[in-house]
């Protein structure tokens, strides 16, 4: 079954833009392996752990770094008053 859930990291990108920050600057900064930093930038979800190091070397909250989107099948929940299936 599909992730009903998925997260965006866009904003921490643009974060790291503004801080005039390399995404491998951060990864060095924050000690992660190439591989999480792989996963940062495919939006695959990290631990909180790795969030909360990005949040305390950025000296952000979470909501800064990272954005909750709902999947198609959440959205069509939604669209349907809250009830799987058509209507």
């Amino acid at each position: 079954m599909e992730n009903m859930f998925s997260f965006s990291y866009e904003k921490l990108w643009k974060l790291l833009e503004k801080k005039k920050m390399k995404k491998e600057d951060l990864r060095l900064k924050i000690q992660v392996s190439s591989a999480t930093s792989a996963k940062l930038a495919k939006n695959q979800t990290v631990s909180m752990e790795v969030l909360g190091k990005i949040c305390e070397a950025l000296n952000c909250d979470i909501g800064d770094i990272v954005e909750y989107k709902k999947s198609a099948d959440e959205l069509q929940v939604a669209e349907n008053g809250g009830e799987y299936g058509e209507r």
